[in-house]
């Protein structure tokens, strides 16, 4: 694998396990403006895990949601998700740091290292696929409810900071894995042998008359019908 892909590949699925951490606990996953007078004005902002609200002069007031089964299934298969997509990414950082050629655990096995550096980008794949879902599904049931005339919620929701930082996450695993499993090249333990030198005599055939030492034997060129 070449180290310069390997050293770009590792950092970008770094920064997006990072980055997947902070989308996890920020808390504007989608916001609502209520509008009234400078007074009475207040922001709503939900993620995963909680509500919030701030009014015009500052005061911030957040509860958690009370129980996993009251809530909305996108919303449970979104935790569940994220979570995933957290534990992936540590899977790919330990497994390409395995992998990486300057790391001494491994020992000199390349074809080992190789190996491991392909497993750590299927699980930034994966880590990216689930990001990639989670904050998607959240943002598309977002905007249903915003252009939904029917829906009574007063204020309506708006896509939040929270969202665009795992699209971010998202397409920086995607990008270290697709460099991980693109640029690995297993190396065969079999390598190709050169053909052993031949002397020149083996072209020739041997004759000798009876009872003659085996140093008298004297060669004569291959005939047409000596080959087989």
């Amino acid at each position: 694998m070449n180290s310069a892909v390997e050293a770009v590949a590792s950092l970008l699925g770094f920064f997006s396990w990072v980055l997947a951490g902070v989308t996890i606990m920020n808390r504007s996953w989608k916001v609502g403006q209520d509008e009234g007078n400078v007074i009475t004005a207040l922001t709503t902002y939900e993620n995963l895990w909680m509500s919030c609200a701030a009014d015009s002069l500052g005061v911030h007031d957040c509860q958690e949601f009370p129980s996993l089964l009251a809530l909305s299934g996108y919303m449970q298969a979104s935790r569940a998700l994220m979570i995933s997509s957290i534990l992936m990414g540590a899977f790919g950082i330990l497994a390409t740091l395995v992998g990486m050629k300057c790391s001494k655990v491994g020992g000199e096995n390349y074809i080992l290292k190789g190996k491991m550096s392909g497993m750590g980008g299927v699980f930034y794949l994966l880590q990216g696929m689930c990001t990639m879902i989670a904050v998607s599904w959240y943002a598309v049931n977002i905007t249903q409810d915003f252009f939904n005339p029917l829906n009574p919620v007063n204020p309506k929701f708006d896509i939040g900071e929270g969202l665009f930082f795992g699209w971010g996450s998202a397409a920086l695993a995607i990008c270290a894995g697709s460099c991980l499993i693109c640029a690995c090249r297993f190396k065969s333990s079999e390598k190709k042998l050169p053909y052993p030198y031949q002397s020149p005599t083996r072209g020739t055939v041997y004759s000798a008359a009876p009872g003659s030492h085996p140093s008298a034997l004297t060669h004569s060129q291959y005939g047409r019908n000596a080959y087989i």
